[in-house]
């Protein structure tokens, strides 16, 4: 089992929304926190993922208040945490936004920025509704910023193409298709920026890169039900226990076994949005022997119970 693969299939994306931007200088857009944006743009998500991917022209790219990236065209950045944004025609440029044209609406209209001469900057923003709670390993440890150059090219050329011809036309399941569209622009995204993790620096897909912090995931993700000790899995992989225990809680931030429990809860969860097995069968499936332990442990991580996480997110 590649964990990476297993975090990504049990916490999915819920939803995508996509406008486009055509502008001339001088342009901007200050973009809201993404919780700000949720109850308007994706009402069912929990969180939201931002991302701009830029056709033609230049742009610049940041969080507000922060250090601009320059853009080209087919670059991608990404703001995993829902930071308000600025993207603007020069560096640190802001507009008053009310001279920036109307609110974004959903594909296929277009919002029209700066002066009315040749648009010759053109891009495309979105948002991607995730769950964060109640355990997202990947979303943690991701960084608030993520520039990709020369993303929308090679198998992803046509994604934005893709993208605004499968809104246009408005053809039965377009919602699934344009979420799974994110979803797959997504992964790329996640990989490459893998790719480009230091062996010196924490958080959980450094634990993936880790020799020994690696191997200890792939068991945990292969077997999550199965009843670990730190004993059987540092044996399991041919490690210490105690280089295993130091080794995780440094590059992952928790223990091995606390982790174990909090990825069998988004598995319990996952399991709990679907419908209507029974507690006890979902806290058996992810190795807990009783419904009194699995809903205590439930409830210790989320505040609420099985059930009353179950009755919240199926009222939606």
């Amino acid at each position: 089992m590649d964990p990476l693969s297993d975090v990504l299939r049990a916490v999915k994306l819920n939803g995508a929304f996509f406008y486009q931007v055509k502008a001339a200088p001088p342009w901007s857009i200050l973009s809201e926190a993404a919780c700000e944006l949720v109850p308007r743009i994706l009402p069912e998500a929990e969180h939201l993922i931002s991302y701009h991917i830029l056709l033609s022209g230049t742009a610049w790219a940041g969080l507000d208040g922060e250090e601009q990236v320059r853009m080209q065209p087919g670059d991608v950045v990404v703001f995993p945490h829902g930071d308000a944004t600025l993207m603007s025609s020069a560096a640190g440029k802001w507009i008053d936004r009310q001279r920036n044209g109307s609110r974004p609406k959903r594909y296929p209209e277009t919002v029209l920025m700066g002066p009315d001469t040749m648009r010759d900057t053109a891009f495309v923003c979105g948002f991607m509704g995730c769950d964060a709670r109640p355990f997202n390993p990947l979303l943690a440890a991701l960084p608030r910023q993520i520039h990709l150059q020369g993303i929308a090219a090679g198998w992803l050329a046509q994604f934005p193409e893709q993208v605004v011809a499968e809104s246009r036309m408005g053809r039965v399941g377009s919602e699934t298709m344009l979420t799974r569209m994110a979803e797959l622009m997504f992964v790329e995204v996640v990989r490459r920026h893998v790719e480009q993790v230091s062996a010196h620096q924490s958080g959980w897909l450094a634990g993936l890169m880790d020799p020994v912090v690696g191997q200890a995931l792939t068991r945990l993700h292969e077997r999550p039900e199965h009843p670990w000790t730190l004993a059987e899995l540092a044996h399991a992989i041919a490690s210490s226990r105690t280089v295993l225990s130091e080794r995780f809680a440094r590059l992952v931030g928790i223990p091995p076994m606390l982790y174990l429990t909090r990825w069998r809860l988004q598995l319990a969860a996952e399991q709990l949005r679907r419908g209507s097995a029974k507690v006890a069968a979902i806290g058996a499936q992810v190795g807990y022997d009783s419904e009194a332990a699995f809903s205590r442990a439930f409830k210790r991580e989320t505040g609420e119970s099985p059930a009353a996480w179950r009755r919240a997110r199926l009222s939606h």
